[in-house]
């Protein structure tokens, strides 16, 4: 009798763990799935970029320094670059369109050109994009997080060797108030 309430507490422990094992690959997979998503809509972004920047240069060839900036930061090749790379390089490349959109305000050829509003557009349209997928990425990562951290399948993902997922943060630019002067 003994031997069946061990043999049956050993199965239920193997079976509890074979469910935790696949509950955070399945976790993992969707935290991959959702930035693979992001990513999509950062790409688009990177690859508008230097579009802006030459359609902005134009106008603007005083505004050198943010400019060069902004090329600087999209000269990296961004399919070599990590997760961590690239969520880094996009938060400081978010820091720099926001610098660079004050800047055109002080433009007025600039904001009524056709090509320039067509690009501002689809860049609106894409941080939108990005925005939103930013969104569900951090939810995952959140579930993944703390499945990684919650007791008792925490005990688990150390021995597998989980760790817990970056979320996708706004930059110190982004949080501050919006200034509007008229």
């Amino acid at each position: 009798m003994t031997l069946y309430v061990v043999l049956g507490a050993v199965i239920l422990i193997l079976s509890y763990s074979v469910y935790i094992y696949n509950s955070l690959i399945k976790l993992g997979n969707n935290v991959e799935e959702a930035f693979a998503t992001m990513d999509v809509y950062l790409k688009k972004r990177w690859d508008l970029i230097p579009n802006i920047v030459e359609t902005v240069k134009g106008y603007a060839a005083h505004e050198k320094e943010t400019l060069e900036s902004i090329v600087e930061l999209r000269s990296r090749t961004y399919d070599n670059l990590s997760l961590n790379d690239k969520l880094t390089t996009n938060e400081k490349l978010t820091e720099k369109l926001a610098v660079l959109k004050l800047q055109v305000e002080n433009y007025p050829d600039l904001k009524a050109n056709e090509v320039f509003l067509d690009l501002s557009a689809q860049l609106v349209k894409v941080e939108d994009e990005i925005a939103q997928s930013r969104k569900y990425f951090n939810a995952v990562v959140k579930n993944f997080n703390n499945k990684v951290e919650m007791f008792p399948s925490n005990l688990l993902a150390g021995i597998f060797g989980y760790k817990t997922k970056t979320m996708f943060e706004v930059g110190i630019q982004e949080r501050e108030n919006v200034k509007v002067q008229l």
